[in-house]
């Protein structure tokens, strides 16, 4: 507002020059100094209040320019550390996949290793029990051979009562 009135005082101002009248042969215009004085008195009531808006607006644009700047700076310093953070946690899952990866082939090596400790023990258990049953049918055979040969002999000979010797008698 205050802007149209300065811009309509200095269009007064070149009406008034407009208005005035030339001095032959210069190049001097004769205007009416009261008119004239009234209007630069009212451009001097309007130029300080232009003035105090120019610097209200140049201050609120540095203050907006600075506010923006802090901003911007906590904006990037977020962005860094979200940055980070985000490269950090790719480090760490990373590492957790390669930790994990290493595990499972540990526990694999392991298992597999478990494993054939444990076919070598039922192996050997097996070998053991084979060896025991193969005495145990030897054994087994020997008794039947004896059982057999009892039985063989105690058919084919008659009874024959045998009297245990007395041990009064001495030859």
């Amino acid at each position: 507002m205050i802007a149209i009135d300065v811009l309509y005082l200095v269009d007064r101002l070149e009406a008034l020059l407009a208005k005035g009248w030339r001095v032959p042969l210069t190049a001097k215009t004769m205007i009416d100094e009261d008119e004239f004085l009234d209007i630069v008195d009212q451009m001097r009531i309007a130029f300080p209040e232009e003035i105090k808006q120019a610097k209200k607006i140049v201050q609120d644009r540095e203050r907006i320019l600075a506010q923006t700047q802090e901003e911007a700076g906590r904006i990037i310093e977020m962005a860094k550390e979200d940055a980070a953070r985000l490269v950090n946690e790719h480090t760490i899952v990373k590492a957790a996949q390669h930790q994990a990866a290493q595990i499972a082939k540990d526990a694999a090596v392991d298992a597999a290793s478990r494993r054939q400790d444990a076919n070598d023990y039922a192996l050997q258990v097996l070998k053991d029990v084979q060896a025991r049953l193969e005495l145990v049918v030897q054994q087994v055979g020997g008794l039947q051979s004896q059982v057999y040969n009892g039985l063989s002999v105690l058919q084919q000979e008659p009874t024959q009562v045998i009297e245990p010797p007395n041990p009064d008698q001495t030859s």
